[in-house]
Order: structure tokens, then sequence, then C-alpha cells
């Protein structure tokens, strides 16, 4: 006997039987869902165990705009950036300040919201509202290929890491990740909000009570500093995570913070108060160096008495001795 979770946009259920999951299929058959020994979320309908008590007719299609099918490559080690390349009338959207270069016959033109479909200007003014919620900027940058044949736009990462290629079907359709670590990606593809629904989680998670949520069939390029692992979670598995180290997940895996432990772990373990907690079934996306403790290392030897020789005994009077002190 299977044990079934079941997935309806933010909302999980279970775990079923097989008696249980067919006539919850049969209530809604408009999720995904997941048993062991499934690698990923499977649409209800695709599912033989569960589609014999659905009707024959097949959904209607859903009326969300394509993305643009893009091919890349990815350059670099620890400085990467990623190379787009554009059939004729193709376009990609990327954050402000992203290009790196481009083919002439490639037109930059900035536009207000997210870029991923035509629309009405209220639903331009509530998808810019959304990037408002996040920090960034109301605009986007879309580059589209005005010219007859195949043409490159290059995005750079904003500081050392590693760009991740995500292709939105492989994951549901949607992904969650920082609010910061979107790059670029095929038009069509839409930039959203994220809620925490935990107040605890939204005021001590790290990434803060709103995070970015992607949305489409298209390709999406992830920034994240340092090193990244990814890690398939099983339904129930669980993994603690420091806060910032966190860069994206599949919206099927349960995102909540917790306390480090007693008193003294909080104040003199050097790794904060709390740390993520993430719980399967789903896939996560983890960074090795996190941008804010990189700026806050290099505020830290920008102060002054900031700059210490490692294993130097003469500490700040070492920095004065040998000239290298500008106080």
């Amino acid at each position: 006997m299977a044990t079934w979770y079941f997935l309806y946009g933010s909302n999980r259920l279970g775990p079923m039987d097989d008696a249980a999951a067919r006539a919850q299929a049969a209530q809604n058959p408009q999720g995904f869902a997941w048993r062991e020994g499934l690698a990923d979320w499977v649409p209800i309908r695709s599912l033989p165990e569960l589609n014999a008590s659905l009707s024959a007719t097949p959904p209607p299609a859903p009326k969300v705009a394509r993305a643009d099918e893009i091919e890349y490559r990815i350059v670099g080690q620890e400085m990467q950036f990623v190379e787009v390349e554009l059939d004729p009338g193709e376009s990609a959207i990327a954050e402000a300040g992203a290009m790196m270069y481009k083919d002439p016959v490639v037109v930059m033109e900035t536009v207000f919201g997210d870029a991923s479909r035509e629309a009405r200007f209220m639903d331009k003014l509530l998808s810019a509202g959304k990037r408002l919620l996040t920090g960034e900027s109301l605009f986007i940058t879309l580059f589209t290929n005005k010219g007859t044949g195949k043409a490159k736009v290059a995005f750079a990462a904003p500081f050392p890491g590693t760009i991740l290629p995500i292709h939105l079907p492989d994951v549901g359709g949607q992904l969650v990740c920082q609010k910061d670590s979107f790059l670029a990606a095929a038009r069509g593809v839409s930039i959203g909000i994220f809620f925490q629904r935990k107040i605890l989680t939204g005021l001590f998670g790290g990434e803060g009570f709103i995070m970015e949520k992607l949305e489409g069939d298209g390709l999406a390029f992830v920034h994240a500093g340092g090193t990244v692992v990814e890690r398939h979670l099983a339904a129930g598995e669980s993994l603690h995570v420091d806060t910032g180290c966190v860069v994206a997940f599949e919206q099927s895996v349960d995102f909540d913070v917790q306390t480090v432990g007693g008193v003294k772990s909080m104040l003199f373990g050097g790794e904060g108060v709390f740390y993520a907690h993430l719980r399967g079934p789903g896939r996560v996306w983890l960074q090795s160096l996190p941008f804010s403790r990189l700026a806050g290392r290099m505020l830290q030897a920008a102060m002054p008495g900031g700059r210490r020789e490692e294993g130097s005994l003469l500490g700040p009077l070492g920095n004065i001795l040998d000239g290298d002190s500008r106080y």
C-alpha cells in the first residue's frame, strides 16, 4: 500500500492511503501528487493509479503564454556569466544591470513589471508592486532579437558564486527563491512574490517575510554565492540549514525556522539565534557563501581596528609597525 501526498498551490495534503488518495483525486484532480518511488511531483491526471475515478474528458488547456525556448551556455568557475542564444523574435528578461554584452541586433527595452506577457496597465501595475515588495526595481530589462538570424546576449553574476539553470517544468512550474537571487529568464517566466505564512519564519527566516516566486514553463537562471549543493529530500525528511544559505526550494518543501538551542549556543555559538528547518518532499538548493556573510566580513575588515593578521601576536600594533595602518 502506497502513501500519497497531494499539492494544490501552496497547500499540501497527506499522508493518505490508496483509497483516500483516489477519493481525493476524484474530488480535485487539478493538482500534483507524490508517493515513494516517484522522482518528483506528478500531475494527478497523469497517474494511472488515481485515474480510474477521473473523467476521460481532458482538462481545458490553461490560458498561459508559453515562454520562449532559449539556448544557453554558462562560462567561468568562480565568477560566472550565462550567454543566451535567441532566435529571431525571441526575448530574455533580466534584472537591471545584469547585462554583460549583446549582439547589435538584440534590442534592449525597459519594461514596467516583470514582462512575462502582454497585459493591461493594471496587471502591469500589480506586477510592479509585487517586485517593489521584494526590494527589486519597478522595472525589468527585456532583450529581444530583432534580426534575421541567431543572436546572443550575456548576463553576469553580481558576486562570486554559481549560476543555476532551472527548467521550471522540472520543478512543477514554480520555484521559491531568495528575493535577490534571480538573474535572468526566458520571456514568459513570471516573477512574483511568495509570502511566509508563519510569522516566526517571516521575522527570523533570514530572507524575510517575502521571497520571490518564479512561475511558468520556461528557463530561469538563479545566482547563488560560493559553491551550490542540491539536496533531494524525501517525504518527511528534514534538514537544518543556516538561514542565509538557503537559495531556493520547490514549493512542496516546508520552510520553517527553529532556535539553535540553549542560551549559551545562541550567545556564543556564532551561528545566530535561528536556523532554517526544511522538510520534504522536494529539492532544495543551498549556497556556501551568502552575500550578507561576505559583505559583513568586508565591512568588518574596513572598520578601524577590524583588520588583523592571522596568527600575529602583535595584532593592531603589528599593522602600525609594518606601515600598513592608516590610523
